[in-house]
């Protein structure tokens, strides 16, 4: 990182950032071309889990190249000023990188849609109809690195 003065070391503040985020980028590649999806998400040891829809693109360029990026942000708030190049943003953020795969079977799916029931509710125990479990995907990303950022 270039600005060594606002990197985020401390990995309390990296989850922090994670566990207070709404919204997970998701940066996927296939056939050298970057594709980028804003994503509802939840967190659980070192793991980040999405719902989605069992087809489309996003799952067919898993299935091809399951290298991941993501990005997550918190606290944004524009800094005006009079002079038009000395605007600024105020953020934490996070970027991350690991592979990501989807979920099989009925108790890693809970799992995963356990976390992201939590996050957004803060409730741990939900029931999940199997006919709706069947429907969906469920896909983890384990974080291998990640790396946070903030300014102002």
């Amino acid at each position: 990182m270039r600005r060594k003065e606002k990197e985020i070391r401390d990995n309390d503040e990296l989850e922090d950032i994670i566990k207070k985020g709404e919204i997970c980028r998701l940066g996927l590649c296939s056939n050298n071309v970057p594709y980028i999806v804003p994503m509802n998400y939840g967190y659980s040891d070192g793991t980040i889990y999405f719902h989605s829809a069992r087809n489309g693109k996003k799952i067919e360029m898993i299935r091809e190249n399951n290298c991941a990026c993501f990005e997550i942000e918190i606290a944004t708030e524009v800094e005006k000023n009079d002079k038009a190049c000395n605007w600024g943003m105020k953020y934490k953020s996070i970027v991350g990188h690991g592979e990501i795969e989807e979920v099989h079977g009925s108790s890693e799916k809970i799992k995963g849609l356990s976390a992201l029931m939590k996050h957004y509710s803060g409730m741990e125990t939900w029931t999940f109809p199997e006919s709706n479990i069947d429907k969906v995907s469920v896909l983890k990303l384990r974080i291998d690195t990640m790396s946070g950022k903030q300014s102002g």
